[in-house]
């Protein structure tokens, strides 16, 4: 695994320790205030993260191209405005909503700039290498 691949499953395998901590920490607290943050590191940063590598692993063309590269950014950036913006909101600030917001709609931008990039990768697959996967009649 290497480039964009590697980057996103590094921080996957972060983002997994990062939640499963605050997750532990919940449990032996007994403070579950910070759910939904544990819930968006598990998903967005650890699961997320790593189905983007998955993808740029198997589709090397993809991950290799200037657009993957602006994904990881996006992606690495505004999820971390995201976390850091819901432990601030569930510790008891609310005037970190506007970081919160800004960081979640330029995440949800770089998923739609994914399903540019797998979409267009998958479809543009050629019909030969296409037909090798169809089971003859």
């Amino acid at each position: 695994m290497k480039g964009t691949a590697r980057n996103f499953f590094t921080i996957a395998v972060i983002y997994s320790l990062v939640g499963m901590s605050l997750g532990l920490h919940m449990a032996m607290s007994q403070d579950h205030s910070q759910l939904p943050t544990h819930a968006h590191i598990m998903v967005l940063g650890w699961l997320m993260s790593a189905v983007f590598a998955v993808f740029y692993h198997l589709v090397p063309g993809a991950g290799a191209s200037m657009l993957a590269k602006i994904h990881f950014w996006i992606a690495a950036l505004s999820s971390l405005g995201m976390f850091i913006g819901l432990f601030i909101l569930y510790g008891g600030d609310p005037s970190i909503e506007p970081l919160l917001g800004v960081s979640a709609m330029v995440y949800f931008a770089g998923t739609f700039l994914f399903a540019f990039i797998a979409l267009s990768a998958l479809w543009r697959a050629s019909p030969a290498s296409a037909a090798h996967h169809i089971p003859a009649e």
